[in-house]
């Protein structure tokens, strides 16, 4: 009986889990610690996903191998890289299908859309990670080694997500305490539902399709940080937000003392310009439509799953 492996227990590793789990199918969830949640058809193991020769015991017999993991915010230069070369290594021994998350550093800044056919042109040390594990990957795919898909997505919204508006201003907001935060307050951005990112990364394991090229997460919203604070306020009964910009050189201040606060500063303008995703072609072919905005939010401020 083929199975699939989920590496990275973070809200996105735990989603496609239970998406995949919840469509009656066998998942092995891999962390270094063996952590995930408890399902009759999850199995959690506790395993380094940089070694190879561990990760191709795990991954042999699976349909599909899904990247997940995240290392620390601040560690991925050097943590990154061999983790992406494992788990490449992995599929490519094993035959299984190779879905990776990813984001949008890759591209480095852009004026308009973001469409999947930009070339990777990282500005970034952060970006330079993220294009070089796709480039590999997909080198890997024309070689005819490996079948390999990256799955895109914005800044993070939903239950357990961590970004600069979860992190800086939600909390906030819910308090009804002042909040700042770095970036154009009213500049539009596409925002995705953890959610989303689940059902997106399998939809893309499913299609033959999706192999050797990246899809967008479709977005659940455009709005601007200032919009989506009252939004958010709005759903949830709290004051209206207080929010203010934060400069760079006080973000530069904070990561004096805050290593993953250091590492806000160089990815700046992502919040500082318009930053949107075009998902046409995700929507058209995998047949996807992003949650509603509102239950995205209740989602991520009580736990609870959205009604589908």
């Amino acid at each position: 009986m083929s199975f699939h492996v989920v590496v990275g227990a973070g809200p996105t590793g735990i989603a496609t889990a239970h998406q995949l789990a919840g469509s009656g199918e066998r998942v092995l969830l891999i962390t270094r610690r063996g952590s995930g949640p408890e399902h009759p058809r999850i199995e959690r193991v506790a395993a380094d996903a940089t070694d190879a020769t561990r990760m191709t015991e795990l991954t042999r017999g699976a349909s599909t191998l899904f990247n997940c993991a995240m290392p620390p915010y601040d560690r991925w230069p050097t943590e990154f890289p061999p983790l992406a070369a494992a788990l490449l290594t992995a599929a490519e021994r094993t035959g299984a299908g190779y879905v990776m998350l990813g984001n949008l550093y890759g591209y480095g800044p852009v004026d308009g859309l973001y469409t999947e056919d930009l070339p990777m042109a990282p500005t970034t040390e952060k970006g330079r990670v993220r294009a070089r594990m796709w480039n590999d990957a997909l080198a890997a795919h024309e070689a005819g080694r490996v079948r390999v898909t990256e799955v895109r997505a914005s800044d993070y919204i939903g239950r357990g997500a961590a970004s600069l508006f979860t992190l800086m201003v939600a909390q906030q907001v819910l308090a009804g305490e002042p909040a700042s935060i770095p970036g154009d307050l009213d500049a539009p951005h596409s925002w995705t539902y953890t959610g989303d990112v689940a059902r997106t990364l399998v939809a893309a394991s499913r299609n033959e399709q999706a192999w050797g090229r990246a899809w967008h997460v479709p977005s659940t919203a455009r709005l601007s940080i200032r919009e989506l604070a009252t939004r958010l306020a709005h759903v949830t009964g709290a004051p209206a937000p207080k929010l203010s910009r934060m400069s760079a050189d006080e973000v530069a201040l904070l990561g004096r003392s805050d290593s993953i606060m250091r590492e806000v500063s160089e990815m700046l303008y992502l919040s500082e310009r318009p930053c949107l995703l075009d998902s046409t072609r995700t929507e058209r072919t995998l047949g996807l439509e992003p949650t509603p905005l509102d239950d995205a939010l209740r989602d991520m401020v009580s736990g609870a799953s959205p009604s589908p």
